[in-house]
């Protein structure tokens, strides 16, 4: 699929909101995913073009990152953590169920093209394990029941509300939201409970506080890079 001038002028406005072009990559690549459901040879080339790299080295950065993906998403990417605290809570057998109703292994779509499923080393959302997302949102302490519902209610083209954000569009709308985060949904859901503060909570009633940075001496080096 060719790279319509409209989108490279999109690639344009993200370089210049950095101080070095390179640095806007990483959001062009999800803009391309976002437009055409993966990262395609001919968005990368205009990623790498747009930001003064090779190739080569956009490619590097499109075949090291396991968000970006070479073939058709479909319509709704299904995430599961299976690393350790999810795995030993439940997220092997959350996995499982979604292979079983889905019909797919890891990092592959359905028949139909509407899901891709696969297995997340880490979700960082230990405290609500075991966890899937669905287009990158959250779905907190999830069983294999609540997560084959979910699927199913997606299917059926019902509404699914997150846990800790919006209402679940498609894996396109989030992508774009990856490239341009200004999408008005920041304030949708609830992003801290209760489960989360716990530490926090229990700090403050127990009166307990960080230590202080110590201070700084004027024999010490301002930085490692001064020592010696």
């Amino acid at each position: 699929m060719a790279i319509s001038q409209s989108t490279r002028e999109q690639m344009q406005q993200l370089a210049a909101r950095y101080p070095r072009p390179r640095s806007a990559l990483m959001p062009m690549l999800h803009l391309v995913q976002s437009l055409e459901g993966e990262v395609t040879p001919d968005g990368i080339a205009a990623c790498a073009d747009a930001v003064g790299v090779s190739a080569a080295e956009a490619t590097a950065v499109a075949s090291f990152y396991t968000m970006y993906k070479r073939r058709p998403v479909g319509e709704h990417h299904i995430g599961v953590c299976t690393n350790t605290l999810c795995g030993l809570l439940g997220g092997d057998a959350v996995y499982e169920a979604l292979s079983e109703r889905l019909g797919v292994g890891h990092d592959t779509p359905t028949e139909d093209g509407r899901f891709w499923l696969e297995r997340i080393e880490c979700q960082a959302a230990c405290t609500h394990a075991p966890v899937m997302t669905v287009d990158w949102e959250y779905m907190d302490d999830v069983t294999p029941a609540s997560a084959v519902e979910i699927v199913d209610r997606l299917d059926r083209g019902e509404p699914v509300q997150s846990t800790r954000g919006p209402v679940i569009r498609d894996f396109r709308a989030t992508e774009r939201t990856l490239a341009f985060p200004e999408d008005g949904l920041a304030a949708e859901g609830t992003p801290v409970d209760a489960k989360m503060l716990a530490g926090l909570t229990v700090a403050k009633e127990r009166g307990m506080t960080a230590p202080g940075q110590p201070a700084q001496r004027a024999s010490d080096p301002i930085d490692a890079g001064q020592e010696g």
